[in-house]
């Protein structure tokens, strides 16, 4: 069956492989290329069937002698999951297309390592890059969604679940390692009126010298705290406005062309903007970030407002660490959930220990000296927004390394359960559809040990 986390890994394949076969059709000669397939009104290129295997060679995934035909098939998937949204009347609108363009275009960029070196890599705007690349996310958009449309009733039954795991041989039962539950209570000290001040009045200051003549991106590289734009003259780049925070779009959709904003507040400090081109939602603005720094003395009272704290959760038992937190926590994230903090890998209250270092080592040193229950800190943090704070923290809970199993393990066990029944639905209907759709293949390819019986017409 169609396998979308297959195609997705390989758009950015596709993507690396442009730059070089640009050069490559420039000094060989050119393949005429061909229908091999045609589901319902979709065709299958021979080009598009070459193309994967080149992508496949690229990302080092095995090719053999009836790599091929399984390329053709699942490429005939895609063109029946599309042939029949399109008899569902199963649309993909501008807005997820666009959402999906961005985000694509935010990670091929974190692969080459700027705006700059994408658009000189591939020799075109970002823009029209994006273009490029439209149809196929539109098409990719469209499957996901034809399949949950196949999907999105299947439910599994603790019977099932118990089912799926005594199915496992007993030396494919998956290792997991150990995991914690950690929760935590923030203290964010606050910023001071004085230190607002300050910083307002620079940024009151950077708008006179920019009214006055004064290139507004010279300034953002030298002052602002954006680290990211600074480099960049304070440039953000053209970006959707949902991509940026409410506060800071919403003055910037205001602007008019080298139009400098007045002073913004956002979570990450204070801004000023200016416009550089709109495309309708979409905008490319600078901006100068300047972040408010919390006072040696405001960190100190925080630390020890915390530690009082400790020692009435810890001396008074009407008080649990989980009542504290939502009580006193100010971390928003996590505070209605009793300071359970979330892994942002999975979404999930688990943090693997073996990668728990990796985002953060010292939460890690904390953790390996506790017990369960036990409550440690203040320790010093890093807020999302970059900003220093102090928190205790509790171990609510730890697994020792284990071959999974129901008891322990379920809900990782429903999960694959669900993908399994799903992949089987899935498979089911391909079953049914490739029968009555319309299908023919070209006679160098029907010889192919296709997974599936399609009713392949002569002509």
């Amino acid at each position: 069956m169609i396998n979308l986390n297959y195609l997705n890994s390989l758009f950015l394949a596709a993507f690396l492989c442009l730059g070089s076969n640009f050069a490559v059709a420039q000094s060989e000669p050119q393949v005429i290329d061909k229908v091999v397939a045609l589901i319902g009104e979709k065709i299958v290129l021979l080009s598009d069937i070459e193309g994967q295997i080149d992508q496949m060679t690229l990302s080092d995934i095995p090719v053999h002698e009836n790599t091929r035909c399984q390329v053709l098939e699942d490429q005939m998937y895609q063109k029946l999951f599309l042939v029949r949204a399109k008899a569902d009347s199963i649309v993909v609108s501008e807005d997820q297309i666009e959402q999906e363009l961005n985000r694509r275009l935010r990670y091929f960029i974190s692969q080459v390592g700027s705006e700059e070196e994408l658009v000189k890599f591939y020799g075109k705007t970002l823009d029209e890059i994006k273009e490029d690349f439209r149809d196929e996310v539109k098409e990719i958009l469209t499957i996901q969604q034809m399949q949950q449309q196949v999907t999105g009733d299947v439910r599994v039954s603790p019977a099932e679940v118990r089912e799926f795991y005594a199915s496992i041989p007993k030396d494919s039962i998956p290792y997991i390692n150990s995991e914690a539950m950690i929760a935590h209570i923030a203290r964010k000290p606050p910023i001071s009126a004085q230190e607002e001040d300050r910083i307002k009045t620079k940024l009151r200051d950077f708008k006179k010298r920019v009214e006055n003549g004064e290139d507004f991106g010279t300034l953002a590289y030298l002052y602002s705290a954006d680290p990211g734009s600074a480099m960049k003259n304070g440039e953000l780049g053209f970006l959707d406005r949902t991509e940026l925070v409410p506060e800071f779009a919403s003055a910037a959709m205001g602007l008019e062309k080298n139009q400098v904003s007045e002073i913004v507040k956002t979570q990450y400090g204070f801004h000023i903007i200016q416009m550089i081109d709109r495309k309708g939602d979409r905008l490319n603005v600078r901006h100068i970030l300047l972040a408010p720094q919390v006072s040696p003395m405001d960190l100190q009272n925080a630390k020890v407002w915390l530690d009082s704290l400790k020692t009435v959760i810890k001396t008074d038992d009407s008080l649990t660490f989980s009542q504290a937190a939502i009580k006193y926590s100010d971390d928003e994230a996590t505070r209605m959930n009793g300071g359970m903090m979330i892994n942002p890998m999975d979404a999930s209250n688990k943090f693997d220990m073996e990668t728990l270092g990796q985002m953060d080592r010292n939460l890690l040193f904390s953790i390996e000296k506790m017990k369960v229950g036990d409550i440690g800190g203040p320790d010093l943090f890093q807020t999302d927004d970059g900003k220093k704070a102090y928190r205790l923290i509790q171990l609510v809970k730890i697994t020792e390394p284990h071959m999974a199993n129901v008891k322990d393990d379920y809900p990782r066990l429903m999960t694959s359960t669900k993908r399994k029944k799903e992949n089987e639905r899935l498979e089911a209907w391909i079953m049914k559809n490739c029968q009555v759709a319309y299908v023919w293949v070209d006679e160098s390819y029907q010889a192919c040990p296709f997974k599936n019986e399609w009713k392949i017409s002569t002509r």
